[in-house]
């Protein structure tokens, strides 16, 4: 029984493992590794490298893995102050605050750096195209005039992250001005 009940409790040993092998993925990004592989994390991790290959297809999807949970904050709810204003800058604004945030600096340059191809897709865009739609969505139902998720993506999110990869200064209040600029497109 005793068994059983440890093999269930969440954060138990392969959350350890999990968080082990998050923290070499970041480590050797923000120390600017040049070649991240299996064999590395794991040794870093301190897993066998059959662990990881058991669980991603290759050192690419680890990263984007890595990459979403650490720049998305996977599992948060978006803001729902009951205007898209609102939410839009609430959301913008927590974006700024955790991008700028020194070690996500490092490791969202690392990660673009990190990459050896470009892909058809981004999980980190995916997950952040879900949050506006879901604010969108809610604005429509209020019968608010709202501009599409690709118009939020382009000129409130990219605009945040290019900042931070190119060493250009960020704060929330550009997150304000960005927000303010793109609603004002529907108007």
């Amino acid at each position: 029984m005793a068994t059983r009940e440890a093999a269930s409790r969440p954060g138990g040993r392969s959350s350890r493992v999990l968080a082990a092998i998050y923290t070499a993925v970041g480590e050797l990004v923000g120390e600017g590794a040049e070649k991240i592989s299996f064999p590395a994390i794991a040794e870093r991790a301190g897993v066998n490298p059959t662990t990881l290959y058991r669980r991603w297809s290759d050192v690419n999807a680890l990263l984007e893995e890595v990459s979403v949970a650490a720049l998305t904050r996977v599992g948060e709810s978006v803001p729902d102050t009951g205007s898209l204003a609102g939410d839009l800058t609430e959301w913008a604004g927590a974006i700024a605050r955790d991008i700028t945030r020194p070690e996500r600096v490092r490791f969202l340059r690392a990660m673009v750096a990190a990459r050896v191809e470009i892909v058809a897709a981004c999980l980190v865009t995916q997950a952040r195209r879900e949050q506006a739609a879901e604010m969108v969505r809610r604005a429509e139902a209020r019968g608010e005039t709202a501009p599409t998720v690709s118009q939020i993506l382009d000129h409130v999110v990219a605009p945040l992250y290019y900042r931070v990869v190119f060493a250009l200064p960020t704060d929330e209040g550009d997150a304000q001005r960005l927000v303010r600029d793109v609603l004002a497109m529907v108007r």
